[in-house]
C-alpha cells in the first residue's frame, strides 16, 4: 500500500491528510492555524509566507508523515508573492481577499478593451483578487518593491518550492495558473505582455506542469506533485467529472462545472479556469446566497434552522411571494448597484412561513440563473454537489432538486482540498512508478451524506416556481439577464 499525503494551506491554517493511495481512505490527519493580518472588504490582507511553513510543520508533527511516499499541495488561489532575484519576498504575500487593487483591476480591464478583450486573452476579467491587479497596485503604490521583483508565484507554488529545498526551477499547475489573470486556459500559455503592462517590466514565471507531472523530489526523496489551487483541489477531492457541477453556498454563491474546453465569455460572467485533471472549470459567481437566508431569518427573529422549519410549512410558490435576493447588488445578472425585491404581497401571503420559503426559493432560483449561464454555453449539468452547511437544511434539500433541475449530492463534511491534493500525489506517484495511469487519477471512493433525485412532479413544480420568479425578475430588471 502506497501512503500519500495532501496539504491544504488555506487562509486560516494548514490541514494535512494522510491517505491510502489506492482507496483514498484517510489514515490520519493534522491541523494547525496560522495568522492572517487584516482582511475583509477594502482592508489589507497580507502575511509573511514563513507562517505557512511554520503552520505546515506544526500540522505534520508527531510522525504524521511517517511512511508517506508522495505529497500534494493545495493553496489558496489568487495570492501573490513577489520575489527578488535571490528568491526572497520583496514584501509580505498579498492574499486573495485583499481588496486594495479594485481601481487597478478596473483600469486594466479598460486598457485591454473591456471584458471581451480579457475573455479573449486569458478567459478572465481582472478582479482585485487576481495577481495581475495586485502587480499593478504594487507598481503604483510600492514602486521600490515592484522594481526589485524578479519572479512572481502563488502560495501553492511557493510551498512546493520550499518543500523541494528551494531549487532553481519553480513550478505551478494549470489550475492555479488560470487564476493569475496572465495565463490562458484556452491556449496554455502565459501572456507576458500583460505582466509587462501590469508591473512595468518582465519577471520570471513558474513552469506550468501537466496534471500527473511531478514537481520533483524533496532532499529526503519524497515525491512532490504539481499541486494546485484550492478550488481545483476540492474538485479533485470530491471526484467530480463531466456532467457534474459544484454549488458552494456561502454568503454568496460559487458555481463551477467540469467541461471539456475553455469558454470564452465576452460578458465576463463566466471565468474560464482550468482544473487539475486536464479539463476545465468554468465558474460563475452570485453575490447573494446564504446572505439572503440570514437576512430573512433576522427579520423573522429566528436562525437558519428555524427559517428552514418555517419554509417547509409553506407550499411551492410561497403563495405568490417572490424574493429577488439581490441584497448586495448582484453579479449574475450584472446589477452591482441594485437592491433586493419582495413582490406578490397579498393578505393571505403575509405569513412568516411564506416569506421563509420565498427566501429559499429566491436563493435557489438565483443560483439556477447562474447555472443556466453555463448550460446555455453547452456545459452539461446532470449532478450537483452542494457544499456548505446550508446544504444540509431540510428546506434546501427539499427544493434544490426541482429548482436546480438535477440530481443533488450532499457530500459528507471532509477536508476536500487536502484530499484532492493527496489524490494528485497518488496520481503522480503512480505515473512515475508505473503502478498507475498517467492519464487518469486513481478512482477513490467518494462519500455522500445524501443523494436526492427530482421526481417527475417535482420538475414541473420547479419549472412553475422558476417561471414565477423569472417574471418578477424580468419585470423589475428588464434586459438584465440577456446572456
Amino acid at each position: 500500500m502506497a501512503i500519500v499525503a495532501g496539504m491544504d494551506s488555506s487562509g486560516a491554517g494548514t490541514t494535512v491528510v494522510v491517505c491510502d493511495g489506492d482507496s483514498g481512505q484517510v489514515l490520519r490527519q493534522g491541523y494547525a492555524p496560522h495568522p492572517v493580518e487584516g482582511g475583509g472588504e477594502g482592508t489589507p490582507s497580507e502575511v509573511d509566507p514563513q507562517v505557512w511553513l511554520l503552520s505546515l510543520g506544526e500540522a505534520a508533527k508527531g510522525g504524521l508523515l511517517e511512511g508517506v511516499r508522495a505529497i500534494g499541495v493545495s493553496g489558496q488561489q489568487h495570492g501573490m508573492l513577489a520575489l527578488d532575484g535571490a528568491g526572497v519576498p520583496v514584501r509580505p504575500a498579498l492574499l486573495w481577499n485583499d481588496k486594495r487593487a479594485q481601481i487597478q483591476a478596473a483600469d486594466l480591464t479598460e486598457e485591454l478593451g473591456g471584458p471581451g478583450g480579457w475573455a479573449e486573452a486569458v478567459g478572465a476579467v481582472p478582479q482585485a483578487a487576481y495577481p495581475v491587479a495586485k502587480l499593478r497596485w504594487m507598481a503604483q503604490h510600492e514602486p521600490q518593491a515592484a522594481q526589485r521583483t524578479a519572479e512572481v508565484v502563488q502560495p501553492h507554488d511557493w510551498l512546493v518550492w520550499q518543500l523541494l529545498g528551494r531549487p532553481q526551477r519553480r513550478t505551478t499547475d494549470r489550475g492555479d495558473a488560470s487564476g493569475t489573470g496572465y495565463w490562458s486556459a484556452a491556449t496554455g500559455q502565459y501572456r507576458t505582455d500583460i505582466v509587462q503592462r501590469a508591473l512595468g517590466h518582465q519577471v520570471g514565471l513558474p513552469e506550468v506542469l501537466g496534471p500527473a507531472e511531478p514537481a520533483g523530489q524533496t532532499p529526503e526523496g519524497l515525491l512532490i506533485s504539481a499541486g494546485t489551487g484550492d478550488n481545483m483541489a476540492a474538485a479533485l477531492g470530491l471526484g467530480v467529472g463531466p456532467g457534474d457541477a459544484v454549488v458552494s453556498l456561502g454568503a454568496g454563491g460559487t458555481i463551477f462545472a467540469v467541461h471539456h474546453e475553455a469558454l470564452n465569455d465576452p460578458s465576463g460572467t463566466i471565468t474560464s479556469f482550468a482544473d487539475a485533471t486536464g479539463r476545465h472549470l468554468p465558474m460563475v459567481h452570485t453575490r447573494n446566497a446564504v446572505r439572503a437566508l440570514r437576512g430573512t431569518a433576522d427579520l423573522l427573529g429566528t436562525d437558519l434552522a428555524g427559517l428552514s422549519d418555517l419554509a417547509v410549512k409553506s407550499t411551492p410558490g410561497s403563495h405568490g411571494l417572490v424574493l429577488l435576493p439581490y441584497l448586495e447588488g448582484e453579479r449574475t445578472p450584472d446589477l452591482p448597484h441594485t437592491a433586493g425585491t419582495l413582490a406578490g404581497l397579498r393578505r393571505e401571503s403575509m405569513k412568516p412561513e411564506h416569506l421563509a420559503r420565498a427566501a429559499f426559493e429566491g436563493m435557489l432560483c438565483g443560483l439556477a440563473d447562474a447555472l443556466d449561464v453555463l448550460r446555455m454555453r453547452g456545459v452539461e449539468v446532470r449532478r450537483i454537489f452542494l457544499l456548505g452547511p446550508a446544504g444540509e437544511l431540510p428546506a434546501v434539500q427539499q427544493m434544490a432538486p426541482s429548482l436546480l433541475a438535477a440530481r443533488i449530492v450532499i457530500p459528507q463534511p471532509a477536508e476536500y482540498a487536502a484530499l484532492g491534493a493527496a489524490r494528485q500525489a497518488a496520481w503522480s506517484l503512480g505515473a512515475v512508478t508505473g503502478t498507475g495511469s498517467a492519464e487518469q487519477p486513481p478512482q477513490w471512493q467518494g462519500t455522500a451524506l445524501g443523494v436526492i433525485d427530482p421526481g417527475g412532479d417535482d420538475v414541473a413544480i420547479g419549472q412553475a416556481v422558476r417561471q414565477q420568479y423569472t417574471a418578477v425578475r424580468d419585470q423589475t430588471h428588464p434586459g438584465a439577464f440577456s446572456y
